[in-house]
């Protein structure tokens, strides 16, 4: 991620034909959103323009960065972002032997367990058992102000909210436990976002307090939905090509040990089944297929009937491409991935985020077809160099 071309940087001819709408969508995986940054990259060299962009957690500060600044800046503000977090442990090289790169990866989660992340959170004075019940000290162990001044720094609010980039970002009520989404083109009317609801889509407890806004508490979304999908798919009007970056991988080997046990646990937990949401929306959309036709053979005088129209008004209002773009770990990476901010692990991150993109954009032409030809489906690296293709 070296700066080594100047702010209008080279831009290849788009390899799609890209429809009105483009969605980046972002999971939580906190050390782990450098691989959604890699992506963005590689995304913006190929002059692919995202228009909405949605996330979760890590997600949703990514996205802030994208949404809340000019083109000619975005990359290097999330530049900067992901060299203040993983400022706290520099960048060495190590050689590629596994047991030396799981032990210093434990050693560097650790020091984020003991030191807290430069910009984002620090450990609080006293520990919760020792503050007074009720107070944010009592019910987290960090303090996450550190991040508020460094999204200040790094996202122009008045650009997020107003400018050409639909943003998305979810969060769960502490109380009611119901899910919340800030949208700034939402349909039930549009959300000034600010700092606070980007730190409450990442305040995972018990490390982290909720955050106010208007009177509530909000905690990590991730908790209820690690993906911003479903809220996507729900609010699509017309065709739409979704980039989905899967943070923890839906499928994956048997654990050996146990540091194992703690990673494959975690990829279950967060990885919010996209795979099966997306197989479900494919099946939704055949079974409107099928509707759509029965309709075209109705009588006119039934084709326009108030029944039939209220049926089509619930049928799908154009095609959806969903390309996954999934993060696979590394064999010396354990349960603590997700906390583990060095520098050179959040390189390895964003390299491999630029790579999927790449691996995918080879097989471009098979979603380029389904973009021209209006028709859905999602696709997949089910393995090196084979992009898998399901349509509906």
């Amino acid at each position: 991620m070296a700066d080594t071309e100047p702010q209008a940087r080279r831009r290849a001819t788009t390899p799609l034909p890209l429809p009105r709408q483009v969605a980046l969508l972002l999971q939580g995986g906190g050390a782990l959103g450098s691989f959604q940054a890699g992506v963005y990259e590689r995304l913006d060299e190929l002059a692919i323009d995202i228009t909405w962009v949605a996330g979760i957690s890590i997600g949703a500060v990514n996205a802030a960065i994208i949404a809340g600044n000019p083109p000619h800046k975005r990359l290097s503000r999330l530049k900067k972002f992901w060299r203040t977090v993983s400022g706290g442990m520099p960048n060495v090289l190590l050689p590629e032997i596994t047991q030396v790169r799981e032990a210093m990866h434990l050693a560097a989660a650790g020091a984020v367990a003991t030191f807290g992340v430069p910009g984002m959170f620090r450990p609080r004075l006293w520990p919760a058992p020792f503050m007074p019940a009720g107070t944010t000290g009592a019910i987290s162990f960090y303090d996450s102000a550190p991040l508020q001044d460094t999204l200040n720094a790094v996202v122009d609010w008045d650009l997020l909210n107003d400018g050409p980039v639909r943003i998305s970002v979810g969060a769960v009520d502490v109380e009611s436990g119901n899910f919340a989404y800030w949208d700034t083109r939402g349909p039930g009317g549009n959300t000034r976002i600010d700092a606070r609801h980007i730190m409450a889509s990442g305040a995972l407890p018990p490390g982290l307090p909720p955050v106010e806004i208007d009177g509530r508490h909000y905690w990590d979304g991730g908790l209820v939905s690690n993906t911003p999908l479903a809220h996507v798919l729900e609010h699509q009007s017309g065709d739409m090509l979704v980039f989905q970056v899967d943070l923890f991988p839906a499928e994956g080997p048997m654990p050996r040990q146990m540091t194992d046990v703690y990673s494959r646990a975690k990829d279950i937990q967060y990885s919010s089944r996209t795979r099966q949401v997306t197989d479900q929306y494919l099946r939704l959309r055949r079974e409107h297929k099928a509707i759509r036709a029965i309709l075209d053979k109705l009588p006119a005088d039934m084709q326009n009937g108030p029944e039939a129209e209220r049926l089509r008004q619930l049928l799908d209002t154009g095609s959806l491409n969903i390309v996954h773009l999934i993060y696979r770990s590394r064999a010396w990476e354990s349960g603590a991935k997700d906390f583990e901010f060095s520098r050179s692990t959040m390189l390895d991150h964003w390299s491999q985020g630029r790579e999927s993109v790449g691996e995918v954009m080879h097989k471009g032409d098979l979603i380029a077809r389904n973009i021209i030809d209006g028709k859905s489906a999602t696709f997949d690296l089910d393995r090196p160099d084979h992009l898998k293709e399901k349509m509906a």
